[in-house]
């Protein structure tokens, strides 16, 4: 498989290193595009990798292209290289924020196999929550694009309209489990660990529960139930904090940062 990733930054980059970790499919060539190339240099040496600041070139000689442009860039990248797409062979994936395929559609065609991406910035570690969608062309390379982002983390299809949502859900998601972690760390520190203590009960129990739901299947409150004993602390500490409107702030804010994201 040859595969280019157009605008290598930190996306692109993280990108890249999940393909060439993928063992489920070979990796024939991979070109990496960027304006400036100086902080890709140290790719050449890893074989079957190009860098290169010519997008023509890198599409011409792949099957697969990788778009993690800025947005703003998206409408010039895509003038750049249609001309050198074959609609037989290429297969279009676009990771930049908030553009949608309609928009690509109206500068390559709808005949062009396109699949939008939405990965979050946990890609980097490799778990990145992934949402898919595609075109009418594109459902037929969906797999080869979950295969892909399946090596950075974990991939869901949706339908296009829901991509607002999710990258509410999962994008902004983020920053606010990160709140939600840094919160359980400063409660912490006031019953008495040391900050860096604290870090690390609230990280590791984190991503205990998260574990525990992904590997047994498990409902939240199925798990909740197992560590709520009659008149026990954590009930009365469950119960305090839904008092003080700990879901019904999560789902409100959720809901305003949707309405936020349907404004820009």
């Amino acid at each position: 498989m040859k595969i280019a990733i157009i605008g290598t930054g930190n996306l692109g980059y993280s990108i890249a290193i999940g393909i060439l970790s993928q063992k489920s499919f070979k990796i024939k060539n991979l070109y990496l595009t960027k304006r400036n190339i100086t902080s890709l240099t140290s790719w050449r040496k890893i074989l079957n990798v190009k860098i290169s600041t010519d997008n023509r070139r890198a599409v011409r000689f792949s099957d697969v292209i990788i778009i993690a442009v800025q947005p703003n860039q998206l409408t010039n990248v895509l003038e750049e290289i249609k001309g050198d797409l074959n609609l037989k062979k290429h297969t279009i994936i676009s990771v930049v924020t908030g553009r949608k395929i309609q928009e690509i559609e109206t500068i390559l065609g709808t005949d062009v196999a396109i699949i939008r991406g939405m990965p979050n910035t946990a890609i980097s570690v490799g778990q990145s929550m992934t949402c898919l969608s595609s075109n009418a062309n594109g459902k037929k390379n969906i797999e080869l694009a979950k295969t892909i982002f399946n090596s950075l983390g974990k991939t869901i299809c949706i339908e296009e309209k829901l991509m607002q949502s999710a990258t509410v859900i999962c994008a902004s998601g983020i920053a606010f489990w990160m709140r939600l972690i840094r919160a359980t760390a400063q409660g912490a520190v006031q019953l008495g660990f040391h900050a860096d203590e604290a870090q690390e009960l609230a990280m590791q129990t984190c991503l205990g529960a998260a574990t525990l739901l992904i590997q047994t299947g498990s409902h939240p409150e199925q798990e909740i139930d197992k560590v709520t004993t009659p008149s026990g602390c954590t009930i009365a500490g469950l119960n305090e904090m839904e008092h003080q409107g700990l879901s019904s702030s999560i789902i409100k804010g959720l809901v305003t940062s949707f309405e936020k994201i349907n404004q820009i």
